[in-house]
């Protein structure tokens, strides 16, 4: 993860990596240069106050955003100051297994940054599975505006966000999949589509968007991997 919105003490260039294999998940690792997280060595090492479970963490305006374990609460912990500084519970959202995407990993609640701000990408009962979408107020994480969906999460292998429009990929593990749906914010409505997206080491568990690189970051079998993208109308 890297902070699109990044401020002193960090940079655009400082990295964050959890690794959310395992039970009691705490620990952040820190680097400061990509030349650190590349040979492996962190600058710093964060103990939450809360385990966390899924990978659906996010960094934004210094500050890490994440689900809490076996719970619906979203929690803010500020980096620099390593303090907890909210948390909100998501309304009726499923966890620990009820909404996950297609592979599993407990990724009921998947938190999501565009050039927009904050979101949440989840599901509830009343949806009957299909993805809900909420914009969080990043300060006191109260939920701002929601959208439900017709694309079933449970269905799509990972989601992201770009310029308040939702995309999904298609499978976690086949190396030409496809990022096959997109659901527009400002129009309510969703289409389909077959944008090629390569699982290179066939097992995506993580697939985030960075509105400041223009680039996707994902977790792939113990690879972190980078997409360039190019953005056009559709």
């Amino acid at each position: 993860m890297r902070d699109p919105q990044a401020a002193y003490p960090y940079t655009q260039e400082t990295t964050w990596r959890i690794d959310t294999v395992g039970t009691d998940i705490r620990q952040v690792f820190e680097y400061d240069r990509i030349s650190q997280f590349l040979q492996g060595y962190p600058s710093k090492v964060h103990v939450l106050p809360r385990s966390l479970e899924s990978t659906g963490a996010v960094v934004y305006q210094g500050s890490l955003y994440f689900q809490g374990a076996e719970s619906r609460m979203v929690i803010r912990y500020e980096l620099h100051t390593e303090t907890l500084k909210a948390e909100k519970e998501i309304p009726g959202a499923g966890y620990h297994g009820q909404f996950p995407y297609s592979w599993g990993g407990y990724t009921d609640i998947d938190l999501a940054v565009d050039e927009t701000g904050l979101w949440v990408i989840y599901s509830t009962e009343a949806a009957k599975g299909a993805i809900v979408l909420s914009k969080l107020n990043p300060e006191n994480l109260e939920l701002e505006q929601t959208w439900e969906t017709n694309i079933r999460k449970q269905s799509v292998a990972n989601a992201f966000i770009i310029c308040s429009t939702l995309y999904t990929i298609s499978s976690y593990s086949l190396p030409d999949a496809t990022v096959n749906f997109a659901y527009d914010t400002s129009t309510g409505s969703s289409k389909a589509l077959t944008v090629p997206f390569k699982n290179r080491y066939k097992y995506s568990s993580m697939i985030d968007y960075n509105p400041l690189e223009k680039k996707l970051f994902a977790w792939d079998n113990f690879n972190m991997v980078t997409y360039d993208i190019r953005l056009s109308q559709v």
